[in-house]
This record gives C-alpha cells, sequence and structure tokens, in this order.
C-alpha cells in the first residue's frame, strides 16, 4: 500500500546524512517490488550470509540482487552531483575539485586576459566513444536508469507536498517494477545499429545539453578571474569508433560506417531544427516597437533572402525579422534531410547566420535572449558540426598487410612483409607520381572492402563537414612500413600524390611496441609523402597509446611506466622534427585497462606532453556512469576539460628526478619479469580458460565484436576486455595489481634501507608513482584469495592448479605486505573511504555470487545440456554490476 512508504524530504540533509536517507528509502522500495514479484526469495535474498541454491531460485534471487546492485550507483551518482551542488552554494565554484575556477585560480597570477584567450584555443579535450564491448546492460535497462535518476533529483527540491513527494516515490518504485518485469539480459546479440543506437543516445539524452552549460561555466570562471570580453573556443571536440571500428570485427563495413555517418548527421540536425523552432517561437521581436541598427537588419534579411520562400516569409510577419530569419534556417536545416547538396553547404555557413541573429539580440540589448536561445546553439553548432561526433575508423595492421600483398599479387611476385624487399617496393609506389591503380574487380572481399572504405572517407572529406570523419586509426602498429601501407593504399582509394588529406594515426599497444614508438616516426618521417601528409598545419601529430594490450603484456606496474616513458621519449624525438605529438590515450574503465580518477590520471601525465590536448576513449560502462545524465555529463566534461588546462605550457617544468626515474625503470622490469614468468608456466592457459568464465562469457551478448580478433585460440589473440572480465569476475583481479609485489620486494633487498626511504619519499611526493600505489591498492580491495581459490577448484590438472595458484596466492601475500609498508594502512581500501564503504557493502552479496557461479560453471561444464546458463548469466551480470565494470 502506498501509504506504507515512509516518505521524508532530504533536500536540507548533510551529505551523508541525504545519502543514507535516499539509500534506505530505495531500499524500502526494492523490498517492495521484491515481495510483490518474487516474495519466496525476499529472505534469501536479504541473508546475505546464506548461499545462494543453483536451483529455481537462483534466477529471481540473482535479478533482486542486480536490480539493487543497479540502484546503488544511481544513488551515488545523484549523490554526488548533489555534493558538488552543496560545495558550490557554500564555499564557491572555486572550492569545487576540478572546476574552471580552481583551474583559473591556480594560474600565474599576472596573466593577463589576452594571454588567457591566446593559450585557450590551445584547449582541446576529446572524448571518445568506442565500440568496445563492455556495456552489459540493454538500452531499454539505462532508459528506465535515467528515469530513476531524474525522479531523485526531483526528489531534492523543498517544493513538494507530502502527498507529492509520495508520488514521485510511487513512480520511482514503479520503474524498479519495470526493472524486474523487462529483464536486463540480452537475448540476442546487438547489432551494429543496436550499437550506434545506443551511443546516440547519450548525445540525445545528456551532451546535447551539457555542452552549451559546459561554456557558460568557463565563461563564468573566466569572467570572475579576467573581468567581462573573455573570447571563448570550443574546447570539446566529441569522437565516436561505434560504426567505425573494424579491427577484428568483420561485421563493420563501408556501408555500416556510411549508415553510421548519416544516423549521426541526422541526429543533431533534428536537435537543430527543434531548438531553431523553440527560438523563432519564443523571439517575437518586432521592429515596429525597437529599430535595429541598419547594418544589422540588413546582415539578418540577407538571411531571409537566401531561401526561395522569402517574400512569403516576410509577408508573414511583417517587422519580425528574427522570427523570420530563424525560420528561414530551419527551412535550410530541414533541406539537409533530402540529400547533400541541399541547405546549408558548410557547418561555418549555419555558425554564421547565428552569429549574425546573436549579434542583432545584443545590438538591442537584449542580450538575455542571446544568452538563452542563441549562444548555447552557436556553440553546439561549433562542437557538434553536422556529425554530431568524428568517427574514427580502425582497423589492424594486419589486414593492411594482407590487403597489400594481395594487391601486389596481381602483378607478380610479392616481397615477405617486413623484409627490405617489402620495405623498399612501398616507398617506390608511394614515390611515383603516376601510380598504377590495380584492377578491384580482381580482389577479395576483404581488399574491396578496405579500399571502398578509404574511397569513402575520401568523400567525407570534400562533405558538408569535413570533420564528420576522422583519422584512420591503426592498431598493433609495429614498424613505419605499417603506416605507410594504409599511405600506399590509400593512393589506390584515389587519394593524390603530393600530399594525402587523410590522417594515419597508430596504436602502439604492446610493450615492445611502446619502446619502439620513437624509432618508427623517426623512419617515417623520412618519406616525403608521409612527412608532407602527417605534418599539419599546427604542427602537431596524433599518437594513440594502448592500455588495455600493454597491461596483457606486461602488467600494470611495467604497462604503466612504459606508457609514461613513451610519451617522453616521443615528445623528444618528434619535437626535434618540430612536431608537438598529440596523445590520445586508450583508456578503460577498470584499473587494467588505464581506468583511474579523470583528475588525477591527467594531472600524473608527464610534465610538457599534454600542453593543452588530450584525447581519451570512453567505453561501455563508462559512458553510462559519466554520460547518461545532463548534470554527470556536464561535472565530468568540465573535470576532463580543466584538468588539461592545467596542463597548458605555462606550467613551469620541474627538473626530472633521475633517482626516481631511475627507480621506476627498476621497479617496471622487476614486475615485468613476475608477470612474465606466471604467463609463461606450462598450463597458464589452462589454468585461465578453467578457472574464470572467459570462455561463457560469449553467452552474454554484450557486443557485436568477437571475443578474439582472428579467432584463434591463443592467449596473444585474446582481447583486452575478455582478459580483464575473466580475472575480474574470478576475483583473482591479477591485471591490477600482480607482479607489484616482488617488485617493491626485490627493489628493497637490492637497494636496503636507502631503497626503502626512497620509495616512501615517491609514495609522497611522485605523482605517477602514487597513482600506481593507489590503484594497485584499489584493485587488491577488490581481490579475494578464498574466493580465487574456489575458482581454482574448477581446473582439474591438480598440478596446474596448485602451481599457478600458489604463485597468485604468494604474489598476493607480498602485493599487501608492499602496500602496508608503504602506505601505513593496516587495511586495504582505507584510504579511499567512500569506494571502501560501497564495496563492504556490497561485498557480502558479491561472495555469495562468487560462489554461485563457481557451482554453475562446475555444473554447465560438466553437463552441456544443462539449464544453469541462465543464472550463469545472470551471476556474470551481477559481478559487473557489483564492480562497476565488465572490463
Amino acid at each position: 500500500m502506498a501509504g506504507a512508504l515512509q516518505v521524508s524530504d532530504p533536500g536540507g540533509l548533510a551529505p551523508d546524512d541525504y545519502a543514507a536517507a535516499l539509500h534506505d528509502e530505495l531500499r524500502r522500495l526494492w523490498r517492495r517490488v521484491i515481495e510483490r514479484r518474487a516474495p519466496q526469495v525476499l529472505d534469501l535474498v536479504l541473508d546475505e550470509g546464506a548461499a545462494i541454491p543453483a536451483g529455481e531460485a537462483a534466477t529471481p534471487c540473482l535479478q533482486a540482487i542486480s536490480i539493487w546492485f543497479q540502484l546503488t550507483r544511481i544513488i551515488d551518482e545523484n549523490t554526488a552531483v548533489r555534493a558538488r551542488r552543496l560545495v558550490e552554494a557554500s564555499l564557491g565554484p572555486a572550492a569545487v575539485e576540478g572546476s574552471f575556477d580552481r583551474a583559473l585560480a591556480e594560474l600565474d597570477p599576472k596573466m593577463t586576459a589576452a594571454e588567457f584567450s591566446d593559450l585557450t584555443r590551445l584547449l582541446s579535450v576529446g572524448p571518445t566513444l568506442t565500440a568496445h564491448p563492455t556495456e552489459a546492460k540493454r538500452v531499454t535497462v539505462l532508459e528506465i536508469h535515467r528515469r530513476i535518476y531524474r525522479h531523485l533529483v526531483a526528489l531534492e527540491t523543498h517544493r513538494w507536498t507530502p502527498r507529492e513527494r509520495e508520488d514521485i516515490l510511487l513512480d520511482i518504485e514503479a520503474e524498479i517494477d519495470l526493472l524486474w518485469m523487462t529483464g536486463e539480459l540480452r537475448i540476442e546479440r546487438p547489432s551494429l545499429r543496436d550499437e550506434v543506437e545506443w551511443g546516440l543516445q547519450f548525445f540525445r539524452d545528456a551532451i546535447y545539453d551539457a555542452v552549451p552549460q559546459l561554456f557558460e561555466r568557463f565563461i563564468s570562471a573566466g569572467r570572475d578571474r579576467f573581468g567581462e570580453g573573455l573570447e571563448v573556443t570550443p574546447c570539446v571536440r566529441f569522437h565516436s569508433w561505434i560504426g567505425g571500428d573494424r579491427d577484428g570485427n568483420p561485421n563493420v563495413t563501408a556501408a555500416v560506417t556510411r549508415e553510421a555517418l548519416a544516423r549521426a548527421r541526422r541526429s543533431i540536425l533534428l536537435r537543430y531544427r527543434d531548438d531553431v523552432a523553440t527560438a523563432a517561437a519564443r523571439i517575437s521581436i518586432t521592429s515596429r516597437i525597437v529599430p535595429l541598427p541598419p547594418d544589422t537588419e540588413a546582415a539578418i534579411r540577407a538571411i531571409i533572402a537566401r531561401i526561395s520562400e522569402a517574400e512569403t516569409l516576410s509577408s508573414r510577419n511583417p517587422g519580425e525579422v528574427f522570427r523570420q530569419a530563424l525560420t528561414a534556417i530551419g527551412a535550410r536545416l530541414g533541406a539537409m534531410f533530402d540529400g547533400p547538396g541541399q541547405g546549408y553547404q558548410t557547418v561555418g555557413q549555419f555558425i554564421a547566420d547565428l552569429n549574425v541573429l546573436e549579434t542583432g539580440l545584443r545590438a538591442i540589448g537584449a542580450d538575455r535572449l542571446a544568452t538563452r536561445f542563441l549562444s548555447p546553439l552557436r556553440w553546439q553548432a561549433e562542437t557538434f558540426g553536422f556529425r554530431t561526433a568524428t568517427l574514427d575508423i580502425r582497423q589492424n595492421s594486419t589486414v593492411v598487410t594482407a590487403v597489400l600483398a594481395e594487391l601486389w599479387g596481381l602483378s607478380g611476385p610479392v616481397p615477405v612483409p617486413g623484409s627490405d624487399g617489402w620495405s623498399r617496393r612501398l616507398r617506390a609506389e608511394l614515390g611515383r607520381p603516376d601510380l598504377a591503380h590495380a584492377d578491384r574487380s580482381r580482389l577479395g572481399p576483404e581488399a574491396r572492402e578496405l579500399l571502398d572504405l578509404l574511397a569513402l572517407m575520401r568523400a567525407a572529406h570534400m562533405s558538408d563537414d569535413p570533420l564528420s570523419i576522422g583519422p584512420f586509426i591503426l592498431s598493433m602498429t609495429r614498424s613505419a612500413d605499417d603506416l605507410l601501407g594504409v599511405f600506399l593504399l590509400a593512393r589506390h582509394a584515389g587519394f593524390g600524390a603530393e600530399k594525402l588529406d587523410l590522417r594515419v594515426v597508430p596504436l602502439f599497444e604492446t610493450i615492445d611496441d611502446l619502446r619502439r614508438a620513437p624509432e618508427v616516426f623517426d623512419d617515417l618521417l623520412k618519406v616525403p609523402l608521409a612527412e608532407r601528409s602527417l605534418r599539419s598545419r599546427d604542427k602537431t601529430l596524433e599518437v594513440m597509446l594502448g592500455y588495455s594490450d600493454s597491461n596483457k603484456d606486461g602488467g600494470f606496474l611495467c604497462s604503466t611506466y612504459e606508457l609514461d616513458r613513451a610519451q617522453r621519449r616521443l615528445t623528444e624525438s618528434l619535437g626535434r622534427h618540430g612536431i608537438r605529438p598529440v596523445f590520445f590515450h586508450g583508456r578503460g574503465g577498470s584499473v587494467s585497462r588505464g581506468g583511474a580518477p579523470t583528475g588525477r590520471a591527467i594531472a600524473a601525465q608527464p610534465v610538457g606532453t599534454v600542453q593543452g590536448r588530450l584525447r581519451i576513449t570512453e567505453q561501455g560502462e563508462v559512458v553510462s556512469s559519466k554520460y547518461a545524465n545532463r548534470g554527470t555529463a556536464l561535472n565530468q566534461l568540465e573535470l576532463l576539460a580543466s584538468s588539461v588546462l592545467c596542463h597548458l605550457p605555462v606550467r613551469v617544468k620541474p627538473v626530472a628526478d633521475p633517482e626516481s626515474s631511475d627507480a621506476l625503470e627498476a621497479l617496471a622490469g622487476l614486475s615485468q619479469t613476475a608477470y612474465s614468468t606466471l604467463m609463461s608456466r606450462p598450463g597458464f592457459i589452462d589454468y585461465f580458460q578453467k578457472a574464470s568464465p572467459v570462455e561463457e562469457l560469449a553467452m552474454l551478448k554484450i557486443g557485436s565484436r568477437p571475443a578474439r580478433r582472428f579467432g584463434a585460440r591463443s592467449l596473444a589473440d585474446l582481447r583486452a576486455i575478455p582478459w580483464v572480465f575473466a580475472w575480474s569476475q574470478n576475483r583473482h583481479m591479477i591485471s591490477g595489481w600482480y607482479g607489484f609485489g616482488s617488485a617493491v620486494q626485490s627493489f628493497r633487498q637490492v637497494r636496503g634501507p636507502a631503497g626503502g626511504r626512497l620509495l616512501a619519499e615517491m609514495f609522497e611526493g611522485h605523482r605517477l608513482f602514487r597513482l600506481m600505489v593507489d590503484e594497485v591498492e584499489k584493485s587488491l580491495m577488490l581481490t579475494d584469495m578464498e574466493i580465487a581459490a574456489a575458482y581454482a577448484g574448477l581446473v582439474d590438472d591438480a598440478s596446474v592448479r596448485e602451481t599457478i595458484f600458489g604463485e597468485v596466492q604468494r604474489e598476493h601475500a607480498a602485493s599487501v605486505r608492499a602496500l602496508r609498508d608503504l602506505t601505513g594502512s593496516a587495511v586495504l581500501g582505507a584510504r579511499f573511504p567512500n569506494m571502501h564503504a560501497r564495496f563492504s557493502a556490497l561485498r557480502p552479496q558479491l561472495d555469495r555470487i562468487n560462489r554461485l557461479q563457481v557451482a554453475l560453471l562446475r555444473r554447465s561444464r560438466s553437463d552441456t545440456g544443462t539449464r544453469a546458463n541462465l543464472p550463469l548469466m545472470q551471476t556474470m551480470n551481477c559481478i559487473a554490476a557489483g564492480l562497476g565494470w565488465t572490463g
């Protein structure tokens, strides 16, 4: 009954009390849904110490726990946004961590407004939504989450009567009930069309609105620091891989990419059309009452005159030139739905028209109308263009090499890839102005597809929004030849001979590739065509760094160090060519894949390697947690941009500390040795497959890509996402900490007391080392050797089981000891109270789900016809929801 609800008003509570009250309120609603839908399992769900039976009761029990995990995430999101608002309201925006105001307050006090404007032209952050299948929740479920979040925001207000508040709570209960009845598991693998739609919904629901607010915050912070008149340029450029990433996904074709471009374009055009229509309806200014300056009126009438219905439009609302001009703009936007060449020919034309109207409103003192209706629209146009996001293209170097070999094979013998003959032929053909094009009809499907893709990229660069398609990102780049192969294929696809309008971005992923990166560029820039094509107008060059595969290759500590070192070396080596690198960080949500608090991760980047420009990937469930709602999207974008702002060239570069650098190099090497030793143990792959649900992951239809790039069964071919997923599910978590304990222990043994003192000093004062230690501790907090032992019991071979798990246990103990020595904390995770409290609350439920998963894995593997598959998939979903990420 509705009367049983305990309705309270948490609006005036302190953050901790508010969170507790909200937690209690939603838990009551959650219980009521279970009582209605599955009363037989309520006691079992609430008894966190009881084992979940593997029978029929498992499904509703897991469903209930999973929904509660989801609700706690929504509570966390709501309370975090509210806490930020309270800090700003009581202490001012400069007190908010990650705000523009705080970043500007830390700049040189002698800096002038003009100097700051010049610097901010360098500021550019590029969040990139990827197609990586790490989001286990369906779009429908995410939409329910968003509605619950909005109801929680509504509850914060003080204006509701008790009856009105009760209605909101009943609406929340109905949404929780809908979660139950909807079911979160995908029955079918999502199509690429589904994935494109998944990405676009974040723009429609949150990002389109958040960007103008981001600009408003930036202007406000600049005004407070420098006064009026600060010029603002777009500081955020969105990219996407969804529909463009074909690395190991044969389903992504040129046709799919073309459709992804079209749907993203349609999405933003619809938004512009609606916002222009709203502005036209609201701005009802008539020149009979407020005359316009003659030049301004002439400019506005020129906008009207550009459409064929100009005469009719002028007679419809006589004297209301703003409304007429906005209607004309809407008509030109509407014509763009009819196909290329209709309406606006360039984004710049659209922005220019908006500028004219905005200037006109300000000329008659209607500044607030301009700020409310036209400035946001102009900022959106400057940010999203006619594209929503720039669609990057990604392909593996193996495919490029195979296609080039096939193309050369049409005319005779083919040199061995990687040989001197291969390199000589590449360079000779690239330098040939009259390159003979291959007969495409004689090529296989993969080769024709790649050439069609490159032709599509060329056409997109000549469209009404050349930024609709981004660079060609070459994954597993190992040599200059890999990159030159893309340039040569581009020439066969129709690009010119002097300079290619194609940005080719290398993705360095393995430890060896990161170490060779400077030499790759030194070799590449010796080729005239490549040098001319890569050298941009502002003398920058984009380089992508892979966190996931480098971690899988060398372990967390080694990977983190080598990524840092690669940035330093690339900045130095490219600097000798007069080029500044812009780094694109391929991070994921988990520690193992580069996940870390945004502000601290950027602050820990090598000084001088950011310089105001940065790109990062946003993957799977990380996109949901950051961009599902306008408030969180705005805060995340401000945090990202302000953190990069702090890395503008104005920063004083501290003198490098050779002793700390030497220590980090030693720790990375020692850690890699321990990690590689484990990977090379006989039977390790068998242990990994048996002691985790990696093979069963395919049942969770969370993405359109296969788990392995080329269908092989080797560890090297396994994608980083299922690698991290598996070690997370079985609570080993080795991808986030393994090798740390051995490294610290060996370092102390070799260096003695002086080494211990150095590590203590680095923990206190070295940002990168402190970040490493913190993230290792978070991973170890989630690790559980007792649960891990239960998974190890799934390994049939006792010798393999005892050897591998024995090493994991010893390294775990060594890592915990090393952490306690460094931090002085006896309790893992106590230094991160919010995360520790949240995980402690969820841990009993997670532990029992892990134990159930072990039982279900054993049953499923012994009887392939068992019906344990549904609850097994539910356990994977539950554990992912509890941890906050799949991989």
